[in-house]
């Protein structure tokens, strides 16, 4: 059974960190590394991590490695968890897991994807409390077709972090697209797809706070697609931003 690392980054959001670490409790899969950055926290995160630290320490098939400093922002952060990490498949993980065997299934899913395969995804719904905001199913398809997958559900072998390198810092809201771009591009790299809700993401992040933040991604994205040399930047983003937008519509209180 391949070692599943989970990277999980947190700054002063005690109450999201719980919710996701009880969710890593419950799940199946008996070989999973969780690793938690914390940018020095000044609420109950770091007595949090502790008692996960205990509740774990007897535990067969889930294991711990944390750290608490200053980084330099949420990108710096899983950075710093990758390095920290020693698992054959790498996912960050800042949110809930919808079920027990999301992390089974998705490590499956990456295992059983035959040659080409690099990792796997799923749907995703956002979420205020038990409260669904957007739903998010982009399925397959093709970046140049304006199709991303979810980020937040993404397992990927350790290699592609090797080849391709980690985040890029220097930006501010899409460093997670930009890498997706990077190893997508060429579509020789294929992601399984996993046709359910894996992952209920905590509605407010980065990409998705506000039309500010939305308008400086829109940007981003288009510039990490023409940093990388993808044709037709500018249509790419447009259709990417249409896709996105439909996941509104298929929100349900």
């Amino acid at each position: 059974m391949k070692k599943v690392s989970l990277l999980v980054t947190v700054y002063n959001a005690e109450e999201n960190l719980a919710a996701t670490l009880q969710s890593i409790e419950e799940q199946v899969y008996q070989n999973i590394e969780v690793v938690i950055v914390d940018g020095g926290s000044t609420d109950g995160t770091v007595a949090l991590i502790r008692q996960f630290e205990n509740r774990t320490a007897d535990r067969a098939g889930l294991s711990l490695r944390w750290v608490s400093e200053k980084d330099q922002g949420l990108y710096d952060a899983m950075n710093k968890a990758y390095r920290l990490s020693t698992g054959d498949i790498i996912a960050v993980c800042n949110d809930r897991l919808c079920e027990p065997e999301a992390v089974s299934s998705l490590a499956a899913a990456v295992e059983a994807g035959g040659e080409g395969c690099v990792g796997a995804h799923s749907d995703l719904v956002y979420v205020e409390g038990e409260r669904i905001i957007r739903r998010w199913h982009m399925g397959e398809g093709k970046l140049s077709q304006g199709w991303m997958p979810g980020h937040p559900t993404l397992f990927l072998k350790r290699e592609i972090y090797e080849k391709y390198g980690l985040y890029d810092t220097s930006y501010r809201c899409a460093a997670d697209y930009e890498f997706m771009v990077r190893f997508l591009k060429d579509e020789k790299n294929r992601l399984a797809y996993v046709p359910r809700v894996l992952v209920a993401m905590f509605y407010g992040g980065t990409s998705n706070a506000g039309i500010r933040n939305y308008l400086v991604s829109f940007q981003e994205g288009y510039q990490a697609l023409k940093r990388n040399g993808v044709g037709f930047p500018l249509w790419i983003t447009l259709r990417r931003s249409i896709k996105v937008l439909f996941q509104f519509g298929r929100s349900a209180g």
